[in-house]
């Protein structure tokens, strides 16, 4: 009996450590969790970020690379939690099976928007709200801020008009200031900022209005070449001025019309020349004819408006045209009985006689003189002269007529003028005044383009070297009763084909 009940408790003694053997080598068995921390979004990786388990393990931190290992971690599962302050905490369920399974998560962590605050609402500071008389270029000027020191704020401008359905948008803009250029006449303008710092939503401005200026009344209209077009300039008598066509475009002889409310002038399109208008601060320019303006030279070529506005006359080789301002209403009113070239010409203010300038393909055996509007010729002015002339332009009463006459009576391929000189025909008298000589004309140079004053009291013309290369300028000849001695001053430099109205 003693012997049974020896080997029963050495039986259950085996039993017993055997059972606590498997227990130590059950809890023996462990893996390793690795992982990465890093910025939802961005990827950046996040350093000292504090990692932990549930059921607890261990506790670590991420390195500077944003990377953490927790060694010997028990079988089992576990929920694991990625927290550091300036974000949310994040949480991944891990599951490891197996001895010495290696399991890697990445924990993307957001900002907690809670620790972080939007930009205050900007403040609008230039210009102020209802503003008028603004320039066509305007700096908007405005002013926000982030307690986060850290954030980056970025701007969104908007900008509306009271003419039409347009909104410009410009985005990402890291200054508080913005330059609108190319505004128009006499629109008013509403524009709001709206900032943002990436984190929060964007916090928006009111909204400012600001009023540009009325289309100043400019008299005069030059030409100038930019870029390598010619372009149109608007100004008035102290040079204060804007540019009243586009450099992308090819623009030149103004003619503005006060009753049309328009200007006139050619342009450049597809391949030939065309006459345009547009209102007095360059919008809404409108192809006028079908037909186009020809001749020996198209920059040579000049047209006319009838005094109230309606309608122009203008030349297609040795054709003369008569068009309604809108393009309609198209027709012939004269052809050279020779064939040649019409260039030039001009219409009386009270509308009942025409000047015409013809030419030869080179520009030269030239012919001016007057038709009235049945096309008969009633006045001979020039014929038989060598050399270049043209510059055709009535007085207001109608008895006299500007032209121009190169005097050297010069000819080459290239038109070239030596001595171009300014003359006012007397139709009454049939007497010739030398302007140029009596206004003491710069030796080597030319007058060229000239136009009476609205009053006649002025002859505005453009002067340049004649060696075709030298800069151009306009210039106005002061008349006097006694018509000698007159003096001429620079107006405008760098500028050519002059109109004053």
């Amino acid at each position: 009996m003693k012997t049974f009940i020896k080997i029963f408790t050495l039986f259950v003694l085996l039993f017993t450590l055997g059972s606590c053997n498997e227990e130590l080598v059950e809890q023996s068995q462990s893996g390793v969790l690795k992982g990465k921390v890093v910025k939802k979004g961005t990827n950046e990786p996040i350093p000292n970020a504090k990692v932990i388990t549930t059921p607890s393990t261990q506790t670590v931190f991420s390195d500077k690379d944003g990377l953490f290992e927790i060694k010997n971690i028990p079988l089992g599962n576990y929920s694991v939690k990625a927290e550091l302050s300036g974000y949310v905490a994040n949480f991944q369920a891990v599951n490891i099976q197996g001895e010495n399974q290696t399991v890697t998560i990445v924990f993307e962590m957001s900002d907690d928007d809670s620790l972080n605050s939007p930009p205050t609402t900007p403040v609008l500071l230039s210009p102020i709200d209802n503003a008028v008389n603004q320039p066509l270029t305007v700096e908007l000027k405005w002013n926000s801020t982030d307690p986060d020191t850290s954030d980056v704020l970025k701007y969104r401008l908007i900008v509306k008009n009271n003419i039409n359905t347009n909104v410009v948008e410009v985005n990402d803009l890291t200054a508080k200031n913005y330059t609108l250029n190319n505004l128009q006449y006499g629109v008013s303008y509403f524009w709001q900022i709206a900032v943002s710092d990436g984190i929060h939503p964007e916090v928006l401005s009111a909204v400012f209005k600001f009023t540009t200026s009325t289309v100043p009344s400019n008299r005069y209209h030059y030409v100038q070449k930019q870029n390598g077009n010619l372009v149109i300039v608007s100004s008035d008598s102290q040079g204060s001025h804007f540019q009243f066509t586009q450099t992308m475009y090819n623009s030149w002889r103004p003619r503005k019309n006060n009753n049309a409310g328009l200007v006139a002038f050619l342009r450049t399109e597809g391949g030939g020349t065309h006459i345009y208008t547009a209102n007095p601060d360059g919008s809404n320019p409108f192809k006028v004819t079908q037909i186009p303006v020809s001749g020996f030279n198209n920059y040579e070529m000049d047209f006319a408006w009838s005094t109230n506005g309606n309608t122009l006359i203008y030349s297609s080789f040795d054709k003369l045209y008569r068009i309604n301002k809108d393009g309609s209403g198209q027709q012939l009113l004269y052809t050279t009985p020779d064939g040649s070239l019409i260039t030039e010409c001009d219409w009386s203010y009270d509308n009942s006689k025409i000047a015409l300038k013809t030419n030869n393909f080179n520009g030269y055996n030239v012919k001016i003189y007057i038709i009235d509007m049945l096309g008969n010729v009633t006045k001979n002015i020039l014929s038989g002269s060598s050399g270049a002339a043209g510059g055709l332009n009535f007085s207001v009463d109608g008895q006299k007529l500007l032209y121009t006459r190169d005097v050297s009576g010069y000819q080459d391929s290239n038109y070239r003028q030596l001595d171009s000189r300014i003359f006012i025909y007397n139709l009454v008298t049939n007497v010739i005044l030398d302007v140029s000589t009596e206004s003491d004309k710069p030796t080597g140079t030319n007058d060229l383009d000239p136009r009476f004053s609205p009053n006649d009291s002025q002859i505005i013309l453009m002067n340049t070297s004649n060696d075709n290369i030298s800069q151009k300028n306009v210039v106005v000849i002061d008349l006097n009763t006694s018509m000698i001695d007159f003096v001429r001053t620079t107006l405008f430099t760098n500028a050519e084909m002059p109109d004053y109205e």
